[in-house]
């Protein structure tokens, strides 16, 4: 009988079947809006498993704790930028250039939300979030697409990964009108972004989280007993962590999701089929 290892290697290769499946050590890595929340759970996952992964916000200071904190874990360097405009986006990306001639994986999860009620949204509200959801992540995948292209090949295919929310995907009780629909566009222009880059070698999709704590989602655990309330509304009865984020993340990221490419992919323990 084989050894463990052995079982696990492939024939002419050092690496374990395993890691050739799942793994992104040494990919380089963009996450935006990766100080906090669902960013910050997917920056720690990939920096776990290797990758050399750069976190941005538009915060300096959000941007240094979150790389003091994920640097005991593995390579991480954050780059302070607001990318709310396209000229915030082109400078990330000249940024990220002067460091990296190849980019692996982008993944777009900076994002804004902003709720009223239906009589009293306004322009501002609807602007700036369609501007940071939607708009920014076209354009920063613009910018860097030199980057993306230089990384890809036929076999190990650059990845884009947009985080829209359910949200995005069937109605909410929350009100935000313009978070909606940035997310539904989002999810489009990834089918949309997939088709157009097939040829270059790069798969885009999208990650649509459902109940993760972060601060869009503070008011439902403000107390004790209306998180009790609001964790018995979900269908697992529990909030999404670190692991559900990165995991589905890494997958997209490795040779285990390079077959997919344009779809939308909810994170949401069941909320959106069962819910």
């Amino acid at each position: 009988m084989l050894a463990k290892s052995q079982r696990c290697t492939l024939p002419g290769m050092s690496t374990t079947f395993y890691e050739h499946l799942f793994g992104v050590r040494d990919k380089v890595v963009l996450v935006t809006g990766g100080t906090r929340g669902i960013g910050l759970m997917i920056a720690e996952g990939l920096v776990r498993c290797g990758a050399r992964v750069y976190i941005s916000s538009r915060k300096e200071d959000a941007c240094r704790d979150a790389e003091a904190q994920l640097s005991k874990l593995g390579v991480c360097v954050a780059i302070p930028c607001d990318i709310s405009t396209i000229a915030g986006c082109q400078e990330l990306a000249r940024t990220l250039q002067a460091s990296e001639d190849k980019l692996h994986v982008l993944v777009n999860n900076a994002g804004l939300t902003w709720s009223l009620d239906i009589d009293e949204f306004t322009e501002k509200a609807w602007d700036r979030v369609m501007d940071l959801d939607v708009k920014s992540p076209f354009f920063l995948t613009q910018a860097l697409l030199p980057q993306l292209r230089a990384a890809a090949t036929p076999d190990q295919r650059s990845s884009i990964i947009n985080v829209t929310s359910v949200n995005g995907l069937k109605p909410g009780g929350l009100r935000n009108y313009s978070y909606v629909a940035a997310k539904a566009g989002l999810g489009q222009l990834t089918a949309q972004m997939a088709r157009d880059l097939m040829d270059d070698h790069i798969n885009v999709n999208a990650i649509a989280p459902g109940p993760f704590k972060s601060k869009m989602t503070a008011p439902l655990y403000a107390t004790e007993e209306m998180e009790a309330q609001v964790r018995e509304s979900f269908p697992m009865k529990r909030w999404g962590s670190m692991e559900d984020a990165s995991g589905l993340t890494i997958f997209l990221s490795s040779r285990a999701g390079s077959y997919l490419t344009g779809v939308t992919l909810p994170c949401d323990g069941g909320a959106t089929t069962i819910g």
